[in-house]
């Protein structure tokens, strides 16, 4: 370089580096210097710092949204911050609290294809449960927290953790099974991996959010003491693990009182029992009163200003709500945002990780494969054997089903069954990942003859069958937001196409692509089942590596399957009887029906099996489901023994051997049930844990015994009680299959 060069490239050098120092000075300049801005303060110390602070009109921007940037119907002065997500809320510039930008993420940010970003979809919620793995939680949570981030939000509306006590939920994949220390763990474990990335955390929909029909006026009504042992035990489970900020309450009521409104499940359970310190966020469109539900407990209304806006501001100054509710409101919002890290530590907009997120989608989606049935000479697939393979059905050949509603994430491209360019996800409208099953087998087993038939002509389908030495149909159940399915059947007539096509080849297997359970009235004709899913954005690479035995599956069910809808609690689907349905001028400018409408509407579900949900409703009736809870193959097998119990240490201790060939992981299963005389008898799952044994190999396994299920509530003294006596303890591989026996002695 010439002097000249070199001189010029100096004073370039040194105007950058005089502009870099006054940038900072300007940044460090606008940084607050209050003492809440000390990270070594506690968040409860620092929020009520700023609150002394806060004015009047300061402190009610942090109770409302600001509008849905796609939604004509929420639409506000700043709608256009909401960087294309769920929601805003107004920060407090001049003290360093910023804003909060919110979105979506059920199983993944939504709306990234709208805004021309991308979002890794993992496998479904529920087929995350699938797993039971407390690791693969965090790390489903953790990449969500990540690209959250990325996309410049920094608070979520993931965690689902509503009990399934109605199959035909629209939102069942949204959630975690059955079982309230299964769900309440994998989604607390979940959150608060989540919230560890500095992202505002969330669990919800609070509580006996049960199905999508009349969501907005339905009335859940259920005793207290049920309540307490079931739905609301997986919430206070998940919500002390993960601690998140927020807790979302659901559009339903409960015994009469909307979820949003509701003082003895926000005031008497949340806050006053369990002592959760953050905020009470409604869900979007749930506010119905300004008074009431301040009193009540709800801190923040979305993503509108229609009661906690200036009606909230008018009662406040008529003397209707105390301004010491305002404090406690906005305490909790300031609380959770010190909590998460937001406040020190903001999102940065940057570039998702593609390649990291795909592989921890496939291992998660890996983990959480349920292999449901299988003929010895199946599966895996034997490649020197099979030298022709008919892929059936299901888009098979371009790629697999997801969930829908505010949970779907947009797949890279577009819905992958229309052309080019017209595939946007659209709201009812069921979507498909460009995630080939076919594909990813033809690069498995590049030798074999694997042709494809769409499954829409049944006899056609039999016909590519019947040439091959294998069948592999591929079923799909859509769910979504905003519906329930009329029936747990495959819809679209594919019963009959599985039917067909067993008959023209006796090695069939099925692949279930479901939200929920569903029949199988073709069970008994088909070699082999395995249930996939929602698989997410590598699910047809963690399925072939199963079905080729590259992966031993190793999923177990959350949640049991049922023989037909007459075995459940209600076996008639959800539906509004027509002398209760909701008249047009009753709705609101939101799109929720207003609260006149609602107490009028009179439709209510009564939950009279009480804490009986799912495999303790088959065992309490005396039932045997299809599947039960807990239940899941393997290429391999394991024998359980030597089961003992210590009552003081409260431990159940096994010994578990692999009695196979193959390497594999089996969820151990430990449940209880509570002294004779008791009016519940039924076992109920009290710990587990998953181990990895060689062919042969012998491991003696100890899992804790969490008595919070053993304990029942006392409603007169709104009271727990673990009774003294003997407590029966069982161990094996499935709520359906636990061949040993002990006692816990609780004096």
């Amino acid at each position: 370089m010439s002097p000249v060069g070199r001189q010029m490239q100096n004073r370039r050098f040194g105007f950058y580096l005089l502009c870099t120092v006054i940038a900072t000075s300007i940044a460090a300049a606008q940084v607050p210097d209050g003492p809440w801005m000390n990270p070594k303060l506690s968040p409860e110390k620092r929020a009520d710092m700023v609150l002394k602070q806060l004015t009047l009109d300061e402190k009610l921007a942090l109770l409302h949204g600001n509008g849905m940037a796609h939604a004509a119907q929420w639409q506000m002065p700043l709608s256009h911050l909401t960087d294309g997500g769920a929601g805003y809320v107004e920060g407090v510039k001049r003290l360093g609290i910023p804003p909060l930008v919110i979105s979506d993420a059920g199983y993944g940010v939504r709306d990234s294809g709208a805004n021309g970003r991308y979002s890794t979809a993992m496998p479904s919620s529920l087929g995350a449960s699938a797993s039971w793995d407390q690791d693969s939680a965090c790390d489903f949570g953790t990449l969500i927290g990540q690209e959250l981030r990325a996309q410049g939000f920094n608070m979520t509306l993931g965690g689902g953790v509503d009990l399934v006590r109605e199959p035909r939920n629209g939102r069942s994949f949204e959630y975690a099974g059955e079982d309230p220390l299964l769900a309440g763990t994998v989604v607390g474990k979940l959150m608060r991996c989540e919230q560890a990335q500095h992202v505002v955390g969330d669990i919800k929909h609070y509580v006996m959010n049960d199905q999508e029909t009349g969501r907005f006026f339905v009335n859940a009504v259920i005793s207290k003491r049920a309540m307490q042992e079931s739905d609301l035990l997986a919430f206070h489970i998940a919500i002390s693990i993960a601690n998140p900020g927020a807790v979302m309450c659901s559009y339903n009521r409960i015994n009469g009182d909307f979820g949003c409104e509701n003082s003895y499940t926000l005031r008497d359970v949340l806050e006053n029992e369990w002592g959760f310190k953050g905020f009470v966020i409604s869900d979007w469109g749930g506010t119905h009163s300004t008074e009431k539900a301040s009193a009540a407990g709800l801190d923040q209304e979305q993503p509108m200003a229609d009661f906690f806006g200036p009606k909230l501001k008018e009662a406040v100054e008529a003397g209707k709500v105390p301004l010491s509710e305002i404090d406690e409101h906005a305490r909790r919002i300031l609380y959770a945002e010190f909590l998460s890290g937001i406040v020190d530590d903001p999102p940065q907009k940057g570039v998702v990780d593609v390649e990291k997120g795909l592989e921890v989608s496939k291992e998660i989606e890996e983990k959480s494969i349920v292999l449901l049935k299988n003929s010895p000479t199946v599966l895996p697939i034997n490649v020197s054997k099979v030298q022709t393979i008919a892929i059936i059905g299901g888009h098979a050949d371009v790629g697999m089903i997801s969930g829908g509603g505010s949970a779907q994430v947009d797949p890279p491209g577009g819905n992958a069954i229309m052309p080019p360019g017209k595939g946007a996800t659209i709201w009812q409208k069921p979507v498909w990942f460009p995630t080939s099953p076919l594909k990813a087998l033809q690069t498995k087993l590049p030798n074999a003859k694997i042709g494809f038939d769409p499954g829409t002509d049944p006899k056609s389908a039999a016909n590519l069958a019947k040439s091959a030495d294998l069948a592999i149909v591929f079923a799909y159940q859509w769910l979504a937001e905003d519906m329930d399915v009329p029936s747990l059947s495959l819809p679209n007539n594919q019963d009959a196409l599985i039917e067909q096509v067993a008959a023209a080849n006796p090695h069939t297997i099925v692949v279930l692509e479901t939200g929920t359970v569903v029949t199988m009235p073709w069970i008994d004709k088909v070699a082999g089942v395995v249930e996939a899913w929602y698989a997410g954005s590598s699910g047809h690479k963690a399925l072939a590596n199963v079905l080729v035995g590259d992966v031993n599956p190793a999923g177990k069910l959350p949640l049991s399957f049922p023989k037909s809808e007459a075995d459940l609690p209600h076996p008639d689907a959800p539906k509004i009887p027509s002398e209760s349905q909701v008249h047009a001028g009753d709705v609101a400018d939101n799109g929720a029906p207003t609260a006149n409408a609602s107490a009028r509407a009179g439709y209510a579900v009564h939950y009279d099996e009480g804490p009986e949900v799912g495999y303790k409703w088959y065992e309490a009736q005396n039932k045997k489901p299809l599947f039960s809870f807990g239940f899941g193959l393997s290429y391999t097998t394991y024998a359980y023994s030597g089961l003992s119990v210590d009552s003081t240490a409260r431990t159940a201790r096994f010994t578990v051997k692999n009695t196979g060939k193959l390497t594999g992981t089996e969820i151990t299963e430990v449940y209880g049930r509570l002294p004779k005389g008791s009016d519940e008898s039924f076992k109920r799952l009290v710990g587990w844990k998953r181990i990895t044994l060689a062919p042969g190999e012998s491991q003696t396994v100890t899992v804790t015994i969490d008595d919070r299920v053993l304990k029942t509530f006392d409603e007169e003294k709104n009271a727990w009680n673990l009774s003294p006596g003997e407590y029966q303890v069982l161990a094996g591989s499935s709520s359906d299959d636990t061949p040993l026996t002990a006692s816990l002695v609780i004096r």
